[in-house]
């Protein structure tokens, strides 16, 4: 079904909540966020988006794996042996992951099991700890979400939008960027056909990824790592098209030219 979707807005605001501590697995993300929300006498309004960086999530839900207890499997010694990684991390990564789509020397680039085309399946050693500890995407993005903002309705009395994001590199252009991987409340993704543009003609193939580009303006607050600020506030953006979550955005295989 096709929705006459339009977003408008004049003005964005978005702020980085101050205030929020390192978060360690089994720690409650709601609790923390209006928390910090108090703590900066931020009220949340009807509308608001609550961008929310994958690392904390995934250290809340206790994704993280010691490669100490991994026991590499064959394939995973034959493809660390090809491109130069530890057996043990590739391991992990193919465990997280449906397909290899292009490998070279310290270079993994995976179709992770949600579907998303990212390195190394999103597995990362960055920001994690000391050790060997990694950290995997959460399981369920799009369920984290919706939990999430679940929780704060129930802490502040409004429920949010909620983006998760990550950084992703491109195809075809250098430079990672923040991407939505989990959305609840929100179009992800908002159809625009059947609407006209500015000269009346009407819009046929049109799709716009909302979610992307919320995550991508928070991100230049939130920074590439995503730990130090890892919770922005969105406000002002306004839309009318049905909530969907962000699988929503991944491409079908059939759509797929260039698989």
């Amino acid at each position: 079904m096709r929705y006459a979707s339009r977003m408008q807005t004049e003005r964005l605001e978005l702020l980085a909540l101050p205030g929020l501590p390192l978060v360690q697995p089994g720690d409650d993300l709601s609790a923390l966020i209006a928390a910090a929300l108090a703590g900066a006498a931020i009220a949340l309004r009807q509308g608001d988006i609550v961008v929310v960086a994958q690392k904390i999530v995934s250290k809340a839900e206790g994704r993280l794996i010691d490669l100490a207890t991994i026991d590499p499997s064959p394939e995973a010694r034959d493809l660390a042996a090809e491109v130069g990684k530890d057996p043990r991390l590739v391991h992990v990564i193919l465990s997280e992951s449906v397909r290899v789509v292009r490998k070279r020397p310290n270079l993994l680039i995976m179709q992770h099991r949600l579907g998303f085309i990212m390195a190394n399946a999103g597995v990362d050693h960055s920001n994690v700890g000391g050790g060997d500890s990694v950290l995997l995407l959460p399981f369920d993005p799009d369920g984290s979400a919706q939990r999430l903002r679940r929780d704060l309705e129930r802490a502040t009395g409004v429920g949010p939008a909620v983006i998760i994001t990550d950084s992703f590199g491109r195809p075809w252009r250098r430079g990672s960027c923040g991407v939505a991987i989990g959305a609840a409340g929100l179009p992800a993704l908002v159809d625009m056909r059947g609407t006209p543009d500015l000269f009346g003609r009407t819009l046929e193939v049109t799709f716009v990824g909302l979610a992307d580009e919320v995550a991508a303006a928070a991100s230049l607050l939130q920074g590439q790592a995503g730990e130090a600020r890892p919770v922005v506030l969105l406000r002002g953006l306004r839309w009318t098209a049905p909530d969907c979550t962000a699988a929503e955005l991944i491409r079908s295989e059939q759509e797929d030219l260039f698989r």
